[in-house]
């Protein structure tokens, strides 16, 4: 999906060699065993993706005052 989106084209320099260790694609990419929150950018909007990121940090912050 990164790749499909990559408008600076920086997969295409990556593959030819002219970025080095780039996650993906010539460094491996682990995936995190127990992620705080996943954004599912594929099947989920911006909006979506927003207010659930807000939720998320809305619920870790403790009040003002």
């Amino acid at each position: 999906m990164c790749e499909r989106r990559d408008v600076k084209g920086n997969y295409k320099k990556a593959r030819s060699g002219e970025i080095l260790d780039y996650t993906g694609v010539s460094a491996q990419y682990e995936e995190p065993l127990n992620p705080a929150l996943i954004l599912d950018t594929d099947c989920m909007s911006i909006k979506e993706c927003v207010y659930k990121a807000f939720q998320f940090v809305w619920k870790r912050t403790e009040p003002i005052g």
